[in-house]
């Protein structure tokens, strides 16, 4: 069992997310492999003309952020960390329900899922030669460089974890204070502002992990 008996709530949110976003998923393609022509968008809005302009939207901001020319293969991935994510911070702004984001431990296991992405992606990138990024530019200051660069690449994980937890617990903890004290109104105000926060934050992470694929995978 987990946590002594009891699932943690912030566990059954990242479920439930999942679970929503595989659905939305299975949804969007059954309705592609109905169409009489794949090719020709729908009439109007539907599940599907949903799913292709979120589609066209991510792989527009994966090749605007990284610029590389197989940034196309890169969209499943950074689309899957984007959608949960945003679907993570959303779920905290419904009532009596906490974000999985504003746990640590969901945040860091995703800080070092794109940690070992653009390793990955470094090492396919340049092969072997990937290493000597950690070298410094010059060869007799590999000795001083060496250290900080392992270091830094190692903090960044870390970084991209405690930047959402911390975000995203502040956020929920204001809401539920103000939520608490003024019953109406007031409290609109604060889920708004609330929503902003949950976009901007699953940006910055995206944005963040882009970033260091595309600075692994460069050839300098």
């Amino acid at each position: 069992m987990i946590g002594g008996g009891k699932v943690p709530e912030t566990v059954v949110g990242a479920w439930i997310v999942m679970a929503i976003l595989i659905l939305f998923g299975l949804a969007a393609r059954s309705s592609l492999s109905r169409a009489k022509d794949p090719v020709v968008p729908d009439e109007g809005m539907s599940l599907r003309a949903a799913a292709e302009v979120l589609v066209e939207w991510l792989d527009g901001f994966v090749h605007e952020v990284t610029e590389m020319h197989h940034w196309r293969a890169m969209v499943p991935f950074f689309g899957c960390i984007f959608m949960f994510i945003l679907f993570a911070n959303f779920f905290g702004l419904i009532p009596g329900m906490e974000p999985p984001t504003g746990d640590s431990d969901l945040t860091f296991a995703l800080g070092t899922i794109c940690f070992a992405y653009y390793i990955v992606q470094g090492f396919r990138s340049q092969g072997v030669w990937y290493l000597k990024s950690f070298l410094g530019p010059v060869l007799f200051l590999a000795p001083l460089m060496l250290p900080i660069e392992l270091a830094d690449n190692l903090f960044r994980p870390f970084s991209l974890g405690i930047r959402l937890y911390a975000n995203m617990f502040a956020d929920h903890t204001v809401l539920s204070i103000f939520t608490g004290l003024t019953k109406l109104v007031v409290p609109l105000a604060f889920y708004a502002l609330g929503s902003i926060v949950c976009v901007i934050q699953a940006i910055i992470f995206v944005v963040l992990s882009m970033s260091y694929v595309r600075l692994a995978a460069s050839h300098h």
